[in-house]
């Protein structure tokens, strides 16, 4: 499946430093977004190191016959393992988290066409486009989306909710329940957007629609993603990478490698 991609990540309007980070291989192989927590010298530390844990760790393992959920499984919980490590040697970022969705693209067997597969521990999200339907892929792991799902809240006080931020799971905690993890059913046409929460506490699930089904090129869709969630607020930091698969006409970009923020 041939894939046109783009990243980029913005400080936002609020906040002073960025504690995010994204990563895309340069062959479309997978794509990591991460939303750091646990102050400035913290959250910036612990998205880095999930990022590049998860980057050398699939890196390392692609060619092996371990499945794609089991690299996926290891690979997150190898980031969770070293952000534990770090706390234990740096005691003032002890509180330090992050977030963390990855997508793949890899084939298991020799002549395999590549399967998509996503894991994701905290809110991060994925989302795909199938014509003019958005859906949300990833379900956040948060205390307001349980709470939903007992009936304590509704679905409406959720965007509003006063521990709308508070996270159920993150890396970087001894007892991280589980990593979620799933095999995609992506066609031909989909357009796909990994982000951190800093885009969807901003634009509305309407308006990604509409940006990701009307702005052709990724580079660009990625550049009017930031803007909106900046003219919206821009309270945090903004992190977006979009793939379009299988579109086989260069007006969806320019280049199929991009620049990638590690």
């Amino acid at each position: 499946m041939k894939l046109y991609f783009d990243g980029a990540t913005d400080t936002g309007l609020v906040r002073s430093a960025n504690q995010d980070a994204y990563y895309i291989d340069p062959e479309g192989r997978f794509f990591i977004v991460a939303d750091g927590m646990g102050g400035h010298a913290g959250g910036e530390e612990a998205s880095h190191l999930a990022a590049r844990v998860v980057r050398e760790y699939l890196e390392a393992q692609w060619q092996t016959s371990a499945s794609s959920q089991s690299l996926l499984e290891a690979a997150l919980l190898k980031a969770n393992e070293s952000i534990i490590e770090d706390q234990k040697e740096h005691p003032e970022r002890a509180d330090m988290g992050t977030t963390a969705v990855v997508m793949v693209f890899r084939s298991e067997q020799v002549g395999q066409e590549p399967q998509p597969w996503c894991a994701h521990v905290g809110d991060s999200r994925l989302y795909r486009l199938r014509g003019a339907k958005l859906e949300q892929v990833t379900e956040d792991h948060t205390w307001v989306n349980k709470a939903s799902k007992m009936g304590v809240i509704t679905p409406d006080q959720i965007k509003t909710h006063p521990w709308r931020h508070v996270l159920s799971q993150c890396l970087g905690r001894p007892d991280l329940a589980e990593v979620a993890i799933q095999r995609l059913d992506v066609v031909p046409g989909d357009r796909l957007l990994l982000c951190s929460d800093g885009l969807t506490e901003e634009v509305s699930d309407h308006l990604i629609a509409e940006l990701l089904k009307t702005v052709r090129a990724c580079e660009k869709v990625t550049t009017k993603l930031i803007e909106s969630a900046k003219e919206h607020g821009g309270r945090d930091n903004i992190t977006v990478v979009a793939i379009a698969t299988d579109i086989h006409d260069e007006s969806y970009s320019s280049s199929s490698i991009p620049e990638t923020q590690l």
